[in-house]
């Protein structure tokens, strides 16, 4: 069943990484959600930059990937989160450079894919730092390499406000593209970054502030009224309406299911977390850091990513909650964790320093750094063996992105490079716990959150 739904929508795209995407679209966000109702969505399989339009709008972003869930779910999950937040206006992150997709050489899960099938008009937001007529040839050539490029305009970032009409004025004639403004170089807001990219924001000081003081800026800099036009050109979003309804059918009601979540474990998609409660889990979060014992009568776990390489002694030291997590998970409690969760489960975690910290022991490995990426990337695993996932044979479109790697695993799962067809082993399966270093993302596989809580369910059935 084909849904239609008006909504006035733009995407933030750039010539590469380290464009300002993420800076200029929490400004705009700041400034428009004064104007109209805004949902934010962010291209890829990102988790830190929802975590800055969380900041900026105070509602959870969403993510987009259409090597995640394919082209037909892309525009259902854009109208599901828009309809949630009751909003008129959806803004959309872009990721890496414009065209950039899967393997660096295929458009295929770029930004250009995401505007492509939601039919979202794109304002490509050039970086003009030491550059001046230069830009236009770089629009022309955007703007030439697909014939449906999606592109209706331009931004100019870091760019003097003395040249600025003169810029404009050569981009435009030599492009036909207008361009709507500007952003000039400002000291008000910086978003550092580490290893895994930005920094948290909760770890930025006077964050609202900046960006309270950016969009003012912008106000004065930007076409605003152009930018909500080009918004409004958009045509109806058409979508799968029957992908994510309401409820899950045979929804399981009132499994509690132990989430942590603090500075160490803070990568969650939102996709994930919605699609468990309307399966009919209540999500209990809880601190592997700062809090002393697991939340009472949880019937599961579900351990995100994040930086516990940054926490070691934190997590080491809790001994109290170590213990009720490998008490937990040996008495055969569901869980499934990812990326920085698996590090945790590991008998040892050694930190960038090449300090060692004694983690959960669950697992007998040890965690350590590499000094470079180890996967990153999308990749399809398939596992090899029955699992709180699924059953053996279950193939699963993940996300990878780590410095760190274990030693002493035994593998449960074998994963594949869509482009390239590299392969590695990955995942381990014990007891009723899967963990690796993939990031899974539930939409891919919904059936997957229904197996989960019925094994969540079959546990309390049993303790009980």
């Amino acid at each position: 069943m084909i849904g239609e739904m008006t909504l006035d929508r733009l995407m933030i795209a750039a010539p590469g990484s380290g464009s300002g995407k993420t800076m200029v679209t929490c400004g705009l966000l700041t400034a428009l959600k004064k104007m109209r109702s805004v949902a934010a969505f962010k291209c890829g399989p990102d988790y830190i930059d929802p975590m800055f339009h969380r900041q900026a709008l105070g509602i959870p972003s969403c993510n987009l990937d259409t090597f995640l869930v394919g082209d037909a779910a892309v525009p259902a999950l854009m109208a599901a989160s828009a309809r949630s937040h009751q909003a008129d206006l959806a803004l959309v992150e872009g990721v890496m450079g414009y065209y950039d997709g899967l393997g660096g050489f295929s458009d295929r899960a770029s930004s250009y894919d995401v505007a492509r099938v939601t039919k979202t008009p794109v304002i490509l937001l050039v970086d003009v730092k030491g550059m001046s007529l230069s830009a236009a040839a770089l629009v022309r050539g955007f703007t030439a390499f697909r014939k449906d490029h999606g592109i209706c305009g331009i931004l100019l970032n870091r760019a003097s406000p003395m040249i600025y009409e003169r810029m404009k004025q050569a981009v435009e004639a030599e492009t036909g593209i207008p361009v709507l403004g500007y952003v000039p170089v400002t000291k008000a807001i910086d978003f550092p970054s580490r290893h895994l990219g930005l920094m948290r924001p909760e770890e930025l000081s006077d964050l609202k502030e900046g960006l309270e003081s950016l969009a003012e800026r912008l106000k004065e800099t930007v076409d605003l009224p152009a930018l909500l036009a080009a918004a409004k050109a958009a045509p109806p979003l058409l979508y799968a309406a029957d992908l994510y309804p309401e409820a899950a059918p045979g929804a399981i009601q009132g499994l509690r299911i132990g989430l942590a979540e603090d500075e160490a474990f803070c990568f969650y998609y939102e996709e994930n977390l919605q699609l468990l409660k309307k399966a009919g889990a209540v999500l209990v979060p809880f601190s592997p850091i700062h809090d002393r014992h697991l939340p009472e009568d949880l019937d599961g776990l579900y351990m995100g990513g994040g930086y516990p390489e940054l926490y070691g002694e934190g997590l080491s030291a809790n001994q109290s909650m170590k213990k009720d997590v490998l008490a937990a998970l040996e008495g055969g409690m569901p869980c499934i964790a990812e990326c920085g969760a698996y590090m945790y489960l590991q008998s040892q975690m050694e930190d960038e320093a090449g300090r060692v910290w004694d983690m959960t022991g669950f697992f007998e490995g040890r965690a350590f750094p590499c000094g470079h990426l180890v996967h990153f990337g999308y990749a399809h695993v398939t596992m090899e063996e029955d699992s709180v996932l699924g059953k053996a044979g279950l193939s699963l479109p993940v996300h990878e992105f780590h410095y760190w790697d274990v030693a002493g695993e035994t593998f449960a799962a074998s994963a594949k490079k869509p482009a390239g067809g590299r392969t590695w082993r990955c995942m381990q399966v014990k007891k009723e716990t899967a963990a690796g270093f993939p990031h899974l993302y539930f939409p891919a596989e919904p059936a997957m959150v229904t197996h989960f809580l019925d094994r969540c369910r079959a546990f309390r059935e049993k303790r009980a």
